[in-house]
């Protein structure tokens, strides 16, 4: 037994001493990996990327194994309690805050573009803070393993200490962020984002095991994982190669999870959430690519066999074979490549200024914005930066056409063209606080630095701020569409017209008609919707008139052209144009050379509920009472002498509603029309609102107006019409007349007859008396000769069917 003592002691000596040694290789190794990775692969180097903080050796990989598979936490880590229980911060993220699980990338990405904003305003003070080599390039990587259900994010930031580990992402109430800007508040402008300490635990939407590695230029690296049940684990970093500054971090998926390991779902998250970060973000993305490799031997020898078998009357052809021999063999093969593609290469062109940007960049990126790939450009933009309580910077456009279900989901849909960002993050496009409505059509986004990057669209909704946004947001869209029609030529009339170039003025021709054919519905909307804005929205108002030859025309140019003591601005509303032109209202207003306003859209009725005067000119529909062309001398007369017809007459519509019968003012050569009430509905309102599937008769008739028959009484059907009252006011015939007459002008004027059977009765009873027939006159009765018919039809389709079955028979 004492003779295997003392060999054995020496033994145990030798390892004792090789131990530390080795050690010192381990150590020897990293700081050597750290070197390497000052020379990346020159595809790589090309692209400003280095794979080495993202890629392991298979030394790494197997010393790693052990503990991902078991997804456990490393047997040498420090252990550490949540500072908040798990069931409560699980239960916030999940059911309250993220109702989407995509937004984790977008606030591991915006805490990485944190980690470089500090770094960045670190290094203005001292220059040695960026270190050398990879270190210096501030970016953010993301990489995929498939096989182990790993998402990796990478940055190059400030990186976090052990006590920043514990600290920042221990608790729920603090986040370095936060700190960070509480320290360096009087040093500058920190543009930084999540100042909520909330955005890192929405990584367990997608993982159940998370690893955070992260080296800070004042400590070693350290490892940070937990599997968010209650507890953490941090230890020193023996395992992963050094990342020299930074922070790296992986989730290891959950099943359902597994759409994230999909390189073009992670392309359309960033190109989504983070398309406007201000540090590039690069993806190793596989790419397949034809290369050229040397043939396999066996080919080789064929082609030198078949070459030794040729006749010598190819002798010239064999010596050209022999210097193709001379040359390698070669094949393509199909492989997959990886290299890091850059994502989010499209510049934040509202960070510039306005006067440096080109028209051309603008377009640019309106497509790029709205998505739309077709060849026109938008009709407008405006680029502008808000100061004050509220500072942000946002750039609108105007769409070259209208969505084709703009308005057939209006009321129903969230979903806005407005992107709201803060600090260059998306957040939503579902805000309706940023612009109403009415406005929906107009695309663009909003980037403000005050805003708080909260974690929820309903937490954001509820921000003070956002009303000062919506103000200012909709004062400049209305500037950038009243600034279409104001350089639109056809919009000014000659003496507003200026020198301008002929190309850009052949450029800008005929935009606001276009724009009017494609929105004026939205314009019209934000009449009846804001009040606050609503002159402003007017002067935007453009329709056709009795006098435009066909043309749109404003109100203002409607009230330049004004005749000296008109006091309203006359208008009229149906279904079309041609149908306004011949109306019998406009016949005393044409003769006396007023301008009318026509009216023609559906939402025009409501409209004018809403836009009762401009410019302290009220708006009168000419359909309706009230209308007021100047004083005739000779009104009393004619009301004096037409007074026991008008008396009758009344007394014979009673049950027809009429509430009056009155002597015109508007009619010329039309003997009567029908006119409703001032504050009722028009004729052309009521079709409307008949139209409408869940209409309530019942509770329309509150709504009608009051209808008022009124007479031309220079019109000879009138005048014979007072005379045969005064003769005979019982004369039964007089009477049907007076009916007729009466339904007659409620078609001329718009409204629909309740019972047209009684009025084509009365047609047909006009025409028997014009015609000489006698009243008495009855329809020839008809003869059996259709039941006669109806037997022989049946004979007919007897025999068939029997000549049918015989055929049957016979088959």
């Amino acid at each position: 037994m004492k003779k295997w003592t003392v060999p054995s002691a020496l033994f145990l000596l030798c390892l004792l001493f090789l131990l530390p040694d080795q050690g010192r290789r381990i150590h020897a190794n990293a700081e050597g990996d750290v070197e390497d990775a000052g020379n990346p692969p020159k595809v790589e180097e090309k692209l400003g990327a280095v794979p080495n903080g993202l890629s392991t050796d298979s030394d790494v990989a197997k010393r790693e194994a052990e503990s991902m598979s078991k997804k456990t936490f490393r047997a040498n880590a420090e252990k550490f309690e949540f500072q908040a229980e798990v069931s409560r911060l699980m239960d916030i993220i999940i059911n309250s805050l993220y109702s989407n699980k995509d937004i984790f990338l977008r606030e591991l990405i915006s805490n990485a573009s944190d980690a470089l904003d500090k770094i960045r305003f670190l290094s203005l003070t001292d220059k040695e803070v960026f270190g050398e080599g990879d270190n210096t390039k501030l970016e953010i990587m993301i990489k995929l393993d498939k096989e182990k259900k790993i998402l990796s994010i990478r940055d190059r930031g400030i990186g976090m200490t052990k006590e920043d580990l514990i600290k920042n992402l221990g608790t729920i109430a603090k986040s370095g962020t936060s700190a960070f800007v509480e320290k360096m508040q009087t040093s500058g402008d920190l543009n930084l984002i999540g100042q909520f300490g909330v955005g890192f635990y929405s990584v367990y939407l997608v993982a159940d095991y998370v690893e955070v590695i992260s080296k800070h230029n004042d400590d070693k690296q350290y490892v940070w994982e937990s599997q968010a049940d209650g507890s953490f684990a941090i230890s020193e970093d023996e395992w992963n190669e050094p990342l020299g500054r930074g922070t790296e971090i992986r989730l290891h998926l959950r099943e359902e999870a597994g759409e994230y390991l999909d390189e073009y779902k992670l392309k359309d998250l960033v190109k989504k959430y983070s398309e406007f970060i201000n540090f590039p973000i690069y993806l190793w993305a596989s790419k397949t690519v034809d290369k050229e490799v040397p043939a396999d031997e066996d080919e080789s020898g064929d082609e030198e066999d078949t070459s030794e078998t040729s006749t010598s009357e190819e002798e010239g052809e064999e010596e050209k074979e022999e210097e193709a021999e001379k040359k390698p063999k070669t094949k393509k093969i199909t492989e997959t490549t990886y290299e890091w593609e850059l994502l989010n290469n499209v510049k934040a062109i509202w960070l510039r200024n306005p006067k440096e940007v080109t028209d051309e960049e603008y377009i640019k990126f309106y497509h790029l914005l709205a998505k739309d790939f077709s060849d026109e450009k938008p009709m407008a933009w405006s680029h502008f930066t808000a100061e004050g309580d509220v500072e942000f910077k946002a750039v609108l456009f105007v769409p070259p056409r209208a969505p084709h279900d703009l308005y057939e989901s209006y009321y129903n849909s969230n979903k806005s063209n407005l992107k709201l960002y803060v600090r260059r993050v998306f957040i939503s496009d579902e805000f309706d606080e940023l612009l109403p409505k009415y406005l929906n059509f107009l695309k663009g986004l909003v980037d403000s630095d005050t805003l708080p990057l909260n974690v929820s669209r309903e937490m954001l909704q509820q921000h003070s701020s956002l009303k000062t946004i919506k103000k200012k947001l909709i004062r400049k869209a209305l500037d950038m569409i009243r600034k279409i029609a104001d350089e639109d030529p056809d919009e000014s009339s000659d003496k507003d017209k200026k020198d301008v170039d002929s190309a850009d003025e052949d450029d800008k021709k005929g935009q606001y008609t276009k724009f009017w054919n494609e929105f004026g519905k939205s314009i019209k909307l934000g009449i009846i919707e804001d009040a606050a804005n609503r002159n402003r929205l007017a002067k935007l108002l453009r329709f056709e008139t009795s006098k435009s030859d066909g043309k749109l025309t404003s109100l203002d140019q409607y009230i330049s052209r004004m005749k000296s003591g008109q006091k309203d601005i006359f208008y009229i509303t149906g279904t079309s144009k041609e149908q306004l032109e011949k109306s019998p209202f406009l016949e005393r207003l044409t003769k006396k050379n007023y301008e009318v306003i026509f009216f023609t859209d559906p939402v025009d009725e409501y409209l004018m509920q809403y836009l009762m005067d401009y410019e302290d000119k009220k708006f009168q529909n000419v359909s309706k009472e009230g209308l007021k062309l100047g004083k005739d001398s000779k009104d009393k007369e004619l009301k004096e002498s037409f007074k026991e017809l008008i008396k009758w007459w009344k007394s014979a519509l009673a049950k027809d509603n009429v509430d009056d019968v009155k002597i015109s003012n508007r009619l010329a050569d039309t003997p009567c029309v029908v006119v409703t009430s001032k504050f009722g509905w028009s004729a052309n309102m009521e079709r409307i609102m008949k139209s409408q599937t869940l209409t309530d008769a019942a509770k329309q008739s509150y709504m009608r107006g009051k209808r008022v028959l009124e007479i031309n009484p220079r019109h000879p059907i009138i005048k014979e019409l007072r005379e045969r009252v005064a003769t005979d006011p019982e004369d039964e015939s007089v009477k049907q007349t007076a009916q007729l007459m009466y339904q007659t002008a409620l078609m001329e004027s718009g409204f629909m007859l309740d019972d047209p059977k009684d009025f084509a009765s009365r047609i047909y009873s006009s025409v028997k008396t014009s015609l000489n027939i006698g009243p008495d006159a009855t329809v020839e009765e008809e003869e059996d000769a259709e039941e006669v018919e109806t037997e022989t039809d049946a004979k007919e389709a007897s025999t068939t069917k029997g000549e049918t079955e015989d055929l049957k028979d016979e088959l």
